[in-house]
């Protein structure tokens, strides 16, 4: 067993052993499943430290067979990308549990079924980035609906129910498209080298070009709903406002990164000719994405639905990167990756702890923070100067790297794209000028700073956002091997520098 297998079955063993604590003893709960989240963290970051980085092969490997009649396998196994995922999702998932204490309370089935819900959670999402048999990978990717359905449903607020339906409803869509075309690549699989499911094996195979172009559609529309690329992005608003804070984190600091991952990993890898064929209406989507995301978060009144369309132009740019198809692109695309779901971690939890302070969304409602409670306040500018890709914070070389990738190939789209920072100065310095600054909104005055489990908590997003703003050297490294591999195996060297006369 590869300590890669054992990371993922430790929350689920987790989660049986916190079912076993009565549902009143609320307080033991909370401090087992920080215990149990945080030990896995650390195991988590072993496997970092284990990695050969100049390798662009898959390490941890384990294969085993599991319905054997159809040659299907559990096998997993991880490269510089789904690592840092992988450490993105255990990282930020005890951040969570220490970070939503209160609102786990708060939902229809008590705090042992919240946390038992994050645990089973995260198995899926180490799931999801390490396997490497296209079936196995399949049914983590369907199975973490479950679990984000009730977390949504059953500890959201507002319009909870329908959101958790809309968003079950397309990711279930997506799902049954990307079926079909695993069905379609494991018959034709059978007709040439043997049926499998074992992506190292897929990548081989000769499709005609039709064929191809269908089967990369499947897998595209699947991952551009989970990502969410524009124009099929319009469950993720409902979900992140309905959501409690802690879960959007996870949706959309990790979840959705599963589509910009899945078109790395299966789009380009299994179809790269067909990858080419689209990369010009991709790139157009993905510009559309960043510009419409901008203008909508601008227009917002909810601070919940103003995080949730930045991050549609940030998955824009994520997208833009990823199919520029050159290795600066691709490095910054998988970097920017990893620092969204850091920065959206951040806006998500400090945003959350003022509106239960304040027990408003309302940007308006909020005013006169920096005075009444400027720690909060100095935490949610540095997540919004994050998040606005300012330098000497972690956004900042990821939005640059796939800005410049993306110009060496597609200079139109990547000027038109830059109108998107320009665009995220408005809409996020003009919500924190309204909450941060001026006269103090009635009612604000009573509010208090964070307390030292928020500090906590908190400290840990901020320093890594910081950390990561002058010194992104070390995920680099994990990233670049493999990005460069990914634009080589589809056919694609980097534009030759211009040099003028």
């Amino acid at each position: 067993m590869s300590l890669l297998t054992v990371i993922g079955l430790l929350p689920l063993i987790s989660a049986l052993l916190i079912a076993a604590i009565p549902s009143k003893s609320t307080g033991l709960i909370k401090r087992a499943t920080f215990i149990a989240t945080s030990l896995i963290a650390i195991i988590s970051i072993s496997l970092a430290t284990g990695f050969d980085k100049t390798s662009t092969g898959m390490q941890y490997v384990q294969s085993n067979p599991w319905i054997s009649s159809f040659n299907i396998n559990y096998a997993v196994g991880i490269d510089g990308i789904s690592l840092v995922l992988i450490l993105l999702s255990t990282i930020l998932v005890p951040i969570v549990v220490l970070a939503t204490w209160p609102e786990a309370d708060g939902g229809r089935w008590g705090a042992k079924v919240f946390y038992i819900l994050i645990l089973i959670l995260e198995t899926m999402m180490i799931g999801v980035f390490a396997a490497t048999d296209l079936f196995l990978f399949y049914v983590f990717f369907e199975a973490m609906l479950i679990p984000v359905y009730f977390l949504i449903g059953g500890f959201g607020s507002g319009n909870k129910s329908a959101a958790a339906m809309k968003f079950l409803l397309y990711s279930l869509f997506g799902g049954l498209l990307m079926l079909a075309s695993i069905i379609g690549v494991y018959v034709i699989a059978g007709n040439q080298i043997g049926a499998t499911f074992d992506l190292a094996k897929l990548a081989t195979l000769q499709i005609d070009n039709k064929t191809e172009n269908l089967l990369f559609l499947g897998f595209f529309i699947a991952f551009a709903i989970k990502a969410p690329l524009w124009p099929f992005h319009t469950w993720l608003p409902d979900a992140a406002k309905a959501a409690s804070p802690g879960t959007s984190v996870l949706l959309l600091g990790v979840l959705d990164k599963v589509g910009t991952y899945g078109m790395i990993r299966f789009c380009i890898e299994l179809f790269p000719d067909a990858s080419k064929t689209f990369t010009p209406l991709i790139i157009t989507l993905a510009v559309i994405s960043i510009i419409y995301g901008a203008f909508m978060a601008i227009g917002q009144r909810d601070i919940k639905g103003l995080i949730a369309f930045t991050s549609i132009s940030h998955f824009g740019f994520i997208t833009m990167g990823i199919f520029a198809m050159t290795t600066q692109g691709m490095s910054g695309a998988n970097l920017y990756m990893v620092n969204h779901g850091f920065s959206t971690a951040a806006l998500f939890l400090i945003a959350g702890w003022m509106m239960m302070r304040r027990g408003s969304s309302v940007i308006a409602d909020f005013g006169g923070l920096q005075r009444v409670t400027p720690i909060m306040a100095w935490t949610f500018f540095i997540a919004g100067m994050s998040s606005l890709a300012l330098p000497g914070l972690s956004s900042f070389v990821s939005e640059f790297l796939v800005l410049v990738g993306t110009y060496t190939r597609y200079p139109v789209a990547a000027v038109i794209g830059t109108l998107g920072i320009v665009l995220a100065a408005l809409y996020i310095l003009i919500p924190i000028q309204k909450t941060l600054h001026g006269p103090i909104i009635d009612g604000n005055e009573k509010l208090t700073d964070l307390s030292l489990r928020e500090k906590i908590a908190i400290a840990p997003v901020i320093l890594v956002i910081v950390v990561m703003g002058f010194y992104p050297k070390p995920v680099l490294d994990l990233i670049n091997p493999t990005a460069e591999k990914v634009v080589t195996k589809a056919g694609f060297t980097d534009p030759a520098a211009k040099v003028g006369k």
